[in-house]
């Protein structure tokens, strides 16, 4: 069975570690103690035999085994149902990590469901065990715990992103061709990031309004205010993440804009080069074509020809090739050919 952590605590101490489950839900009753259970990636079965001995309603249960759900606080008779949606920055990947955390929270029994490596909740069972007091407080004093923790673990990711936000505004000015890519994956990172974070705060609040309803202790309440001050940072930071990453995408597309515009301008212009260029080649090539077209006339081998014999005709010959050439240089010049 996928049950990493499995005790029972009287008065805020670790008195039993049961072997099993069937024992702890035995002893948690004999006792009077509080059983604290951990989960991790369990089948549906192993949450359904959990379920029935605790008597968790169907569809928390439901949701607990489908996964896939959004950050919530709900109620079904003496059970709380929260669901978490933890994160963490890898480092050598340069992504966020997005998990899943389900915890049922009864009179006398914490049961978290993890489905990833964060939180890390081995690090909340320690940090309670050192404050028996706190414990002492039941089950909602490690649901306290398990918010703080996430909420916590939240602000490497805030760092990460924001590093990461930073070497983008570097790169946009820089040409490089993959910033388009990143600010898009960053974008889509950002808004999962806000789905995770912004329903914690009212969900801090309910509890804290509803603190009789949720049998909160005072310390407890006040202990909610600082995990809802935390959160508020958090959600305001990511909030100007989202905003940076939008204005990034905008000067972006405003960028490539103008890299198209100077490519066309210049496209356009190395094709009025080349276009001046080949009139200068085509005028003189008509120059050149027209006492070329004359000589290639006198030079036909004909014996009947009419000035063929005309004393004047070598030099009618030259001059008319020289008018010719003569007029189309001059008509090319006026036309800014040549």
């Amino acid at each position: 069975m996928a049950l990493v952590a499995n005790a029972v605590y009287v008065d805020g101490r670790r008195r039993l570690e049961p072997k099993n489950l069937d024992q702890t839900f035995e002893l948690m009753r004999d006792r009077g103690g509080m059983g604290w259970i951990g989960l991790y990636r369990p089948l549906a079965g192993e949450i359904a035999a959990v379920a029935q001995e605790l008597d968790l309603h169907e569809l928390a249960v439901e949701d607990a085994t489908n996964g896939h759900q959004r950050a919530k606080l709900e109620r079904y008779e003496d059970t709380l149902f929260v669901v978490l949606r933890p994160a963490r920055y890898l480092d050598a990947e340069e992504k966020v990590e997005f998990g899943e955390l389900h915890v049922f929270i009864g009179s006398d029994f914490v049961v978290t469901v993890r489905h990833a490596e964060s939180p890390n909740l081995g690090n909340v069972r320690r940090r309670m065990e050192e404050s028996p007091e706190l414990l002492a407080l039941g089950p909602q004093a490690v649901l306290y715990a398990i918010l703080d923790e996430v909420v916590d673990e939240y602000e490497p990711v805030v760092q990460g992103l924001e590093n990461d936000i930073d070497e983008i505004e570097n790169e946009l000015f820089g040409g490089d061709p993959d910033v388009s890519r990143r600010i898009y994956e960053l974008h889509r990172e950002v808004i999962e990031f806000q789905r995770a974070t912004h329903p914690l705060q009212s969900m801090v609040e309910s509890l804290q309004r509803g603190s009789e309803k949720y049998r909160l202790d005072p310390g407890l309440v006040s202990r909610m205010g600082d995990v809802r001050d935390h959160v508020i940072r958090v959600v305001e930071r990511v909030d100007t993440f989202r905003a940076l990453l939008q204005n990034a995408l905008t000067v972006h597309s405003t960028l490539v804009a103008q890299r198209q515009n100077e490519e066309m301008t210049r496209l356009t212009e190395t094709s009025l080069a080349q276009n001046e260029e080949v009139k200068r080649i085509s005028s003189w090539a008509a120059i050149l074509f027209a006492p070329t077209l004359i000589a290639s006339v006198y030079g036909m081998n004909f014996d009947v020809m009419p000035e063929l014999h005309w004393a004047l005709g070598y030099p009618f010959a030259l001059l008319l090739m020289a008018a010719m050439g003569g007029g189309l240089y001059w008509t090319f010049r006026r036309n800014h050919w040549l």
